[in-house]
């Protein structure tokens, strides 16, 4: 598996082709439940009740509509122990069209059913059936996320069960990549890379952060990606420190330090870097602008040197030097942040926290400023192999603000 990561994190093209193996879609999916269903023998469960998108599509690969706030709308899974998932959503007649892995394993089920009570009565009917029919009698269950409607009826449509942290299982099936998954990861990190070449290509003064911001989201989609990693940031001057995590119609101005925040999808799979550039072709940084972009570069590259098996996520949050801002980074995957966080020691004890494996993949995002001086944040993407980090977004940092 070594090799693997390795080659597959150097990327491919995008199209499908007869002379090389890139991505192998069928495999990815085989082995994705395959690791579910590892993860629900290993937590003793007897079923598996999701309703996060990521989870859904990790089991299924359904592509369905993605609203920007959480929602019970959708699609839905099931996962009984031993048995293939059991996929629930409204682009039913669309799956069995063109998702032939899927017939057989899914349900027409209506929008929005599962924010309601009388919803969720009638989708817990046909889950009990549904286990019925493979002869489980469920006692223990895990859950992924809770609506208030799912929250007073299932605990009355499944009595006597006992619910469990269903996110923590998938985290644990979802948390080592496979050779597929580090492709598509390379791939949605090259597709923000040119997002990230068009933001860069479009800052000057008198343009606003939105046009910048507009142009970075117009280059990822041409390029395919579904969605974006989060609403993307792209802030300016006095909002770098302290820093503003959205994007505005700031005007920026010469000499301005600039944050890009940014990142594409690739079937799933989410990119997410960022790198901080200095507005005009002839601007001149000051000093202590090229300090504490230099923190920021260093604790980056001091963290990723860090990133290796059986090192802890407490370890790679030392190597910071402090230039922590909320947290270090996060998991990446079918979620744009997942576990392992890093950086939250105040709230993980030393002893519970993430041990490194090969194929895990996150980013790590180091911050450093000084209020009327601008800040710098910088941000890769990481995957651990036996050897020690690869970074996923090969992208250069802006060249007067390196000391």
């Amino acid at each position: 598996m070594q090799e693997d990561y390795r080659r597959f994190a150097e990327g491919f093209g995008m199209m499908g082709v007869d002379w090389e193996e890139r991505i192998d879609f069928e495999r990815m999916r085989r082995e994705r439940l395959q690791r579910a269903q590892n993860a629900v023998d290993k937590a003793e469960i007897d079923a598996l009740l999701l309703f996060r998108l990521e989870n859904v599509r990790y089991l299924s690969s359904l592509r369905t509509h993605m609203w920007p706030a959480s929602s019970w709308m959708s699609a839905s899974a099931l996962l009984p122990h031993g048995h293939n998932a059991i996929t629930f959503s409204q682009d039913y007649n669309y799956a069995v069209e063109h998702m032939p892995w899927i017939q057989g394993h899914i349900i027409n089920f209506p929008t929005g059913a599962l924010e309601i009570e009388s919803g969720v009565r009638k989708w817990s009917t046909i889950v009990k059936a549904q286990l019925a029919e493979r002869g489980i009698t469920p006692k223990r269950i895990g859950v992924d996320s809770w609506s208030p409607a799912l929250f007073k009826a299932l605990p009355e449509e499944f009595s006597g069960v006992e619910f469990v942290d269903g996110e923590a299982i998938m985290i644990e099936a979802r948390k080592i990549k496979t050779r597929d998954e580090v492709a598509c990861l390379k791939m949605a990190a090259d597709i923000t890379a040119a997002g990230m070449q068009a933001a860069r290509d479009a800052i000057r003064p008198g343009v606003r952060e939105c046009e910048v911001l507009g142009e970075a989201w117009r280059k990822m989609t041409a390029l395919g990606s579904e969605w974006t990693q989060c609403s993307n940031i792209v802030c300016s001057g006095p909002y770098t420190a302290p820093y503003r995590r959205f994007t505005s119609d700031r005007v920026i101005q010469h000499g301005d330090l600039v944050i890009v925040d940014i990142g594409g999808m690739f079937n799933g799979y989410y990119g997410d870097f960022t790198r901080t550039w200095l507005c005009g072709d002839d601007a001149k940084p000051s000093a202590e602008q090229i300090e504490v972009h230099m923190q920021a570069y260093n604790a980056l590259k001091n963290c990723t040197a860090t990133c290796k098996p059986r090192v802890t996520s407490w370890d790679v949050a030392r190597a910071s030097g402090e230039h922590i801002m909320g947290r270090l980074g996060h998991g990446l995957g079918v979620a744009p942040s997942e576990l392992p966080y890093l950086g939250v020691e105040e709230l993980v004890p030393r002893e519970e926290a993430a041990v490194l494996e090969p194929g895990m993949v996150f980013s790590i995002e180091p911050y450093a400023g000084k209020r009327g001086v601008g800040g710098v944040r910088l941000e890769d993407n990481i995957l651990v192999t036996e050897d020690g980090a690869v970074v996923l977004n090969q992208f250069p940092f802006e060249p007067r603000l390196m000391g």
